[in-house]
């Protein structure tokens, strides 16, 4: 049994079973990591996949108890990594980060401006999604780190880290009746128009829909898309007003109208999400201080390895607040 078999199980695991897609993703051919499976199940003298003619079909019973086991080897083959390469003070690699569009976006430029400054050595690749596929990345071990959002509690899995708070905005264009008005606009003034906004919203635990339902009404959600930039797009088409984080309001988007809605939606959260019992890079505690400047990484270091996280953490500065990580000076 190696390394190589085991990440290559997990591979096939995390890829649907589709050999193919699996082999693509560990940079081998698809005869190399069959063959490299038959002998890891013939070591072990059973099945690992339910066979369907010449295609992998389901994980059998034994087969979940070994990929459960091989993702903490391989997890902590990575972590031995990870403590050689600061031992010897490398200052090369990668950061894989999986994030929402409107974090990549938006948020998370300067941070890595400033990383890049720093560890010109270290490539960054962003993974953009949704919030539950964001998270089932860092779960499956596939990037570093998580950023994502919530309007209550912090994510369930692994170790997260309050970055900032923020709040949404409705934006419309400047000739609409809700930007012609002085006072910010209530739920029922936004229930009778349609609205654009986060796919998300559609969702019955959306927190954008409960506002709406706490307060007896039925939003109108005209359309959704995962991309703040789309939401602006279809509002300026005059498709109606849109609700979105108050981050992805940009100078270059003078000709909409931004109005407040503290009051009428909850304030959210953005967390770094990391996984529990990780060593992390020195790099990665740069770019975790350079995007939550709030959190030592004295004490990020210790949440990893199971101590509690400081009281402080409990609530970062809210985005209008929040310091730019701008790059060092050369």
């Amino acid at each position: 049994m190696t390394l190589v078999q085991l990440r290559y199980l997990v591979a096939i695991a995390d890829s649907g079973l589709n050999i193919t897609v699996a082999a693509e993703r560990v940079h081998a051919t698809q005869p190399g990591l069959s063959k490299q499976l038959k002998q890891l199940e013939e070591e072990l003298g059973f099945r690992l996949f339910v066979r369907k003619g010449k295609s992998l079909d389901a994980v059998t019973h034994a087969g979940r108890q070994v990929l459960e086991r091989a993702r903490a080897i391989l997890a902590e083959a990575a972590n031995i990594r990870s403590i050689a390469a600061n031992l010897r003070n490398e200052a090369h690699g990668e950061l894989r980060i999986a994030t929402t569009h409107t974090q990549a976006r938006f948020a998370l430029p300067p941070s890595i401006a400033a990383l890049n400054l720093a560890y010109p050595q270290v490539s960054v690749h962003l993974q953009p999604g949704h919030d539950a596929d964001v998270l089932a990345q860092l779960e499956a071990g596939r990037v570093d780190m998580a950023v994502v959002s919530t309007a209550g509690a912090p994510p369930a899995l692994g170790i997260a880290l309050p970055a900032y708070r923020w709040h949404r905005v409705v934006v419309a264009p400047a000739g609409h009746v809700l930007a012609r008005r002085s006072l910010p606009p209530t739920l029922a003034e936004l229930a009778a128009q349609p609205l654009i906004s986060y796919d998300s919203s559609l969702k019955p635990e959306s927190s954008l829909r409960r506002a709406f339902e706490d307060a007896g009404l039925e939003p109108q959600i005209a359309m959704t898309a995962g991309d703040a930039d789309l939401i602006k797009t279809y509002v300026r088409a005059g498709l109606g007003v849109g609700v979105l984080a108050e981050m992805a309001m940009l100078p270059a988007d003078a000709d909409l109208r931004v109005l407040p809605a503290d009051h009428l939606f909850p304030q959210c959260m953005t967390w770094i999400v990391l996984r529990r019992e990780t060593v992390l890079r020195e790099y990665v505690l740069e770019f975790i201080g350079r995007f939550a400047p709030h959190l030592d990484r004295r004490d990020v270091v210790r949440a990893l390895t199971g101590d509690a996280a400081p009281a402080a953490w409990s609530d970062g500065p809210h985005w209008r607040e929040r310091p730019l990580a701008l790059p060092d000076a050369a």
